[in-house]
């Protein structure tokens, strides 16, 4: 490993780095109140070698950095994700300022424990080879594991036992489908497999050259599934959200969907040749698209938990999103190469900011009404009039209505699929969407016309006052001006498909 490799692989080793700090401080310190503000400040350093890295790709006029024997890959693609998980993971650590106090015993365990699985998040984004992609997601699969069963009551025991176990079937899953396709194509680089499959199938004259290379790259959507809780693999979701604290829930329904399309996006746009891709997989991903926002829209309208709820909310944004996958055969049609993978990026960038600004909310209510039920979110509207209007534009934005960044996130991504011949899945998506606004705006209803169980003002800290305020300005930021997380958006998936 050289200098260079280090230096391509500094956001990721400083932010390990942190976490272990944090344990390390904790053993010296006695006022713990400092763990929080050292993990805040602390993010400044994976931040500026992001930066610095993203100065050298337009620096050095190239759109690849490639490292660690080409098992990695710097570029504006994963750097612009890293962002979106750096940025998700100050709000969360914000955000969980309140909910320390009651673990004063491990609030640096807490925090590191979200740093390493951040860790394994950005390297997903940067690699290019099979064994790599698998250690990282186990990774980041491991500290979350731990930590949704942070509280020590059966809910949150009940949520780590899930998600460690079903997380451990999907890993096999994953991978034995990734041995298979190192058994046919004797590779595991990215590139290195997508030449292999090129040459099979023009030998055979069957797609992917192998049925049993197909069945391996099945299994390999299997185990991907698992991870963005698309259907039929989002039986972990909506037990986890609910027996997870709430700020790991949040950090769930953001940052392991980030990095889960993340790596999707890097091995289908890399590892299989997307001429093949387009005729075999568009209508794969069409179908899990279609399921997963009807089965997370239509279940999510009987929940009473608002977590619960946001859980189901979340396999229904896994099927917008897997749209633009489906959206890959733009090329193939004669239409613009990123505008798939482009709308993937834009709507993650937006569905991070409103997710984020409505965990916030959750959190601080929940705090003091000590319930998750969304009857008790009655008279919210009252006693805490701020927190009520970012909850109920978070709402909006999550419908697809302005002012916020999900209307033009749907708008971008339903305009990919309309322009690669995908109308129908359109109609889908439409439908969902309002069917969505039922269980929303069944929150907005009951925190402004039922009526308050108390006239306590509903008060809170400033550094939840600080991550309701970045979430809220950037989902309604974004939603009134769009054009630079777009662009942002374009470059990074410009670098993809180079």
């Amino acid at each position: 490993m050289s200098i260079h490799d280090l230096y391509l692989l500094s956001p990721e080793i400083s932010l390990a780095a942190l976490g272990a700090l944090l344990i390390l401080v904790d053993l010296v310190v006695k006022r713990k109140g400092i763990l929080p503000a050292l993990a805040v400040l602390g993010l400044i350093v994976p931040l500026a070698f992001s930066i610095s890295l993203w100065s050298d790709l337009a620096g050095d006029n190239t759109t690849h950095l490639p490292g660690l024997f080409n098992a990695m890959v710097v570029d504006h693609f994963s750097l612009f994700l890293k962002f979106v998980l750096l940025a998700a993971v100050v709000v969360v650590i914000l955000a969980s300022t309140e909910y320390v106090k009651k673990i004063q015993r491990f609030q640096a365990e807490y925090f590191a424990l979200i740093l390493f699985s951040a860790t394994g998040m950005m390297l997903l984004a940067s690699t290019t080879e099979l064994i790599t992609i698998y250690i990282s997601l186990e990774l980041t699969a491991l500290p979350i594991a731990a930590l949704a069963a942070f509280r020590r009551d059966s809910r949150s025991t009940e949520a780590g036992l899930k998600f460690l176990i079903l997380s451990a079937i999907s890993s096999a899953v994953l991978l034995y489908g990734m041995v298979i396709v190192y058994g046919f194509t004797g590779t595991t680089s990215l590139a290195a497999i997508a030449n292999q499959i090129s040459q099979m199938t023009l030998t055979s004259g069957t797609p992917f050259g192998s049925n049993a290379l197909l069945f391996g790259i099945v299994l390999i959507i299997a185990g991907f599934g698992f991870k963005i809780a698309s259907v039929p693999f989002q039986m972990w979701a909506p037990d986890v959200y609910e027996g997870s604290p709430t700020p790991i829930t949040a950090f769930l329904s953001v940052a392991s969907k980030t990095a889960g399309f993340a790596v999707i996006l890097r091995v289908f746009y890399v590892a299989f040749p997307l001429d093949t891709l387009s005729l075999d997989w568009g209508a794969l991903f069409a179908v899990l698209s279609a399921l997963s926002m009807t089965l997370g829209n239509l279940v999510a309208i009987r929940q009473t938990n608002i977590k619960r709820m946001m859980g189901y909310s979340t396999v229904a944004h896994a099927g917008y999103i897997l749209m633009g996958l489906a959206a890959v055969s733009a090329r193939a049609s004669g239409g613009e190469a990123a505008l798939g993978p482009s709308g993937v990026l834009f709507y993650l960038g937006g569905f991070a900011a409103t997710n984020l600004a409505a965990f916030t909310v959750i959190i601080a209510v929940s705090n003091r009404i000590k319930s998750h039920e969304i009857d008790d979110y009655a008279g919210v509207g009252r006693r805490a009039p701020l927190l009520a209007a970012v909850l109920t534009l978070s709402m909006l934005s999550l419908i697809g209505l302005p002012p916020g960044v999900g209307f033009w996130a749907k708008i971008y991504l339903f305009g990919a699929a309309v322009n690669t011949g995908l109308g129908w899945l359109v109609v889908i998506g439409v439908v969902n969407s309002v069917v969505s606004a039922y269980y929303y705006l069944r929150v907005v209803k009951a925190m402004y016309l039922s009526e308050p169980q108390s006239d306590v003002k509903i008060s809170f800290g400033f550094p939840m006052r600080l991550a309701v305020g970045v979430s809220f300005a950037a989902t309604l930021f974004f939603g009134l001006y769009p054009t630079p997380l777009l662009n942002l958006a374009r470059t990074a998936a410009g670098a993809l498909i180079s």
